[in-house]
């Protein structure tokens, strides 16, 4: 479910009308997260890794109003619930696109993920599994412990929604992190809003 937001009594009225006038709207960040206790809880209890991390940066996602926008001709609309387009590796190192839905439940979350993870990896498609607006896209970098990321973009395809990556994870002196990259829609949102994201995630991630 959605609700069209009323542009001319937003406190960001004019940033809206400033950024979306851009080539470029979206600007990002690049982070650690402290994974020390979600790696040793998931190891303890045998949940996947990726599927935990990814859970807990939907639930701090919806938990933001902001990452609940998406610009859909040229109106704003917020999303009652938003979940996810991660990109599946696949045994020949190539590529698909799911779609998962977010539960607040995590058991329900891993059992449904892992079904859809499954179908994309089986198919050869790029795009096996087709989702709306009301997503994050997600991508994962294992191999890399990067500093900063950049995405390939096109821009005569108007998209709003928030771009969340994960690198490699590391460890120093027994404390476990992984960097974590957001770009989002500037006219949707300031950095503020990503900070709010952050501190939340790394919340979750100490549960």
């Amino acid at each position: 479910m959605k609700k069209l937001l009323n542009i001319k009594e937003w406190k960001r009225k004019e940033h809206f009308d400033f950024f979306s006038q851009f080539d470029e709207p979206f600007f990002g960040i690049t982070t650690t997260i402290d994974c020390t206790q979600a790696y040793m809880k998931c190891k303890e209890k045998n949940f996947s890794f990726f599927l935990y991390y990814l859970y807990q940066t939907l639930a701090a996602a919806n938990s933001i109003t902001s990452f609940r926008y998406r610009i859909e001709d040229e109106q704003v609309f917020l999303y009652d619930q938003i979940h996810a387009s991660p990109t599946i590796n696949r045994p020949d190192n190539t590529f698909g696109f799911a779609y998962l839905e977010f539960y607040e439940n995590f058991s329900r979350f891993r059992e449904e993920a892992k079904q859809e993870i499954e179908k994309v990896r089986k198919s050869k498609e790029l795009i096996p599994a087709m989702s709306g607006e009301n997503v994050i896209h997600f991508s994962s970098l294992p191999w890399i412990d990067f500093t900063s990321i950049s995405h390939a973009r096109n821009f005569a395809f108007n998209d709003s929604c928030p771009k969340i990556s994960f690198g490699k994870m590391t460890e120093d002196k027994n404390k476990k992190t992984i960097p974590v990259s957001v770009h989002v829609h500037h006219a949707l949102m300031d950095g503020y809003h990503v900070g709010q994201f952050v501190d939340t995630l790394q919340q979750f991630m100490n549960k």
